[in-house]
């Protein structure tokens, strides 16, 4: 009996030890996601938000076609509107998108129940409206089906085009655009009860978090008051 349990044991401890080898062995191999100190939200700049956008211009325009155009004007809606990418790539063009008011209905994803399949009301700037007009101009075909994109593909191009203006890789996703997006329009004054609407928040905690300020942030907001 006891050379049984001994047995077993033994088996034990040689299973435990293979099986944190191959975890080790599996973590290597996965790529580092950065783990955020607590209440930090990544998101960009001012000037590397400028930077962004006029490198993906300059990207779009200097070998313009269908392809380069679905993605400059996905980036731009991103970018305006906060929104995931899955809501964007959900839009209807012929439905969703009010090109008199300027405004683009958006499905809010990540809801259950009762909550489920609502839509919100995004307001977006009338230059966008007609940089979107001006492109199914240059390029009939794209006419409903501008964000019927891949986007991984989309996502190879975000981030290299991220690297060209030097944006850390770690922050390279289009979804920090969306980070972004919430700490401007706050920062703007927008209220957070309705910056969360915009978003897409269900709750108003959520939204508060993008109130937050790091250490650096506050001291130059601090001087700039002249409190310090």
């Amino acid at each position: 009996m006891k050379t049984n349990l001994k047995k077993s044991t033994f088996l034990l401890t040689i299973y435990n030890k293979t099986f944190n080898i191959a975890m080790l062995t599996l973590k290597k191999n996965l790529p580092l996601i950065p783990s955020p100190q607590e209440g930090e939200i990544y998101h960009l700049t001012e000037d590397e938000l400028n930077r962004l956008t006029a490198e993906f211009q300059k990207w779009f325009e200097e070998k313009r076609g269908i392809v380069r155009a679905r993605y400059w004007l996905v980036f731009l809606f991103l970018r305006y509107t906060g929104a995931r990418i899955s809501e964007i790539l959900n839009i209807e063009e012929s439905r969703d998108i009010d090109y008199r008011n300027s405004t683009v209905r958006l499905i809010t994803l990540k809801r259950t129940g009762k909550k489920k399949g609502q839509y919100r009301i995004i307001p977006i700037p009338d230059r966008l409206i007609s940089e979107y007009l001006r492109t199914i101009k240059l390029y009939p075909s794209l006419e409903g089906k501008v964000f019927k994109i891949e986007r991984n593909n989309f996502f190879t191009v975000f981030k290299a085009i991220c690297k060209k203006v030097g944006i850390p890789s770690e922050i390279s996703h289009p979804h920090v655009l969306r980070h972004t997006r919430a700490i401007e329009l706050l920062r703007s004054g927008i209220p957070v009860t309705a910056v969360q609407q915009l978003m897409g928040h269900a709750s108003l905690n959520t939204t508060a978090m993008y109130l937050r300020y790091s250490n650096i942030e506050i001291q130059e907001l601090m001087k700039s008051k002249g409190l310090i």
